[in-house]
């Protein structure tokens, strides 16, 4: 008998997404607050949780007979839904390959696996091809990925890995720990002294401030501050492990990255 889930709360929006881009948004009774893709989502579904709580007792008023969740961040909300008798599904993953993964796993669980194996092989073929075409390159671009700017956080491991696929060395490869608190970067000169060519902000969903970057002590030194290689990337495109970061944010960077080699080959 195939497990067959009818009533689905998606606590983050990358499951939310993937839903929906198998055409089975009308299991999803319940989503996260901070969904953005796709927009009807917000208009269509409940609101239920932010990505820190959760209203449980309205979740429970959905009768789910799923909750989805992202990370030890909600464990907690896990463990009360647990409790009350919900059948919890946390995923904890931090790479491409564990987005892709996941992916093929929330397809299989609602009877979509070929069409998610073809959503995830378009997605590796593009993969396949950026990768191709950066390889070529002369020289490829340093580049810096700041997640939150007090402290200065750098990006998770998936951002280091797309850096990487698109052509560019991520400075702080060394950095690729899951929680954000291992991710901080004590001293902003460390910055100056790794030197990134190209700066890349996306400050969880806060808007960014170019000039706070232009304001730091010594950052004018930086490669990327005295060329104006600075951009932001829009926290729902890339700090979301899920199909947006892996479509359209990595179209972002990719562009970003390939005018990048275009000015300085």
């Amino acid at each position: 008998m195939d497990y067959d889930p009818k009533r689905i709360v998606c606590l983050t929006e990358e499951t939310t997404e993937t839903l929906y881009l198998l055409g089975e948004e009308a299991r999803i009774v319940g989503i996260s607050g901070f969904t953005v893709r796709p927009k009807r989502a917000r208009k269509d579904k409940p609101k239920v949780s932010t990505f820190l709580d959760a209203q449980i007792d309205n979740i429970l008023d959905l009768n789910p007979d799923l909750v989805i969740g992202f990370s030890d961040i909600q464990a907690s909300i896990a463990k009360a839904l647990i409790q009350r008798g919900v059948t919890v599904w946390v995923n904890n993953h931090r790479s491409v390959q564990g987005i892709l993964e996941m992916m093929v796993q929330l397809g299989s669980l609602v009877n979509k696996r070929d069409e998610v194996l073809h959503i995830v092989l378009q997605i590796q073929n593009k993969i396949a091809r950026i990768k191709a075409e950066a390889a070529n390159w002369r020289i490829r671009p340093k580049v810096y990925f700041e997640e939150w700017y007090d402290p200065l956080i750098t990006g998770i491991q998936w951002v280091g890995e797309l850096i990487e696929i698109v052509g560019g060395i991520d400075v702080y490869s060394d950095k690729r720990a899951s929680l954000a608190k291992d991710r901080i970067i004590a001293d902003s000169n460390d910055v100056v002294r790794r030197n990134p060519d190209i700066i890349l902000a996306s400050w969880c969903g806060k808007k960014f401030k170019p000039q706070k970057i232009l304001e730091r002590a010594g950052w004018e030194a930086i490669e990327a501050v005295r060329t104006n290689e600075i951009y932001e990337v829009k926290s729902e495109l890339i700090l979301q492990p899920g199909p947006a970061t892996l479509t359209d944010g990595l179209d972002i960077l990719w562009d970003i990255v390939k005018k990048w080699n275009e000015k300085y080959r």
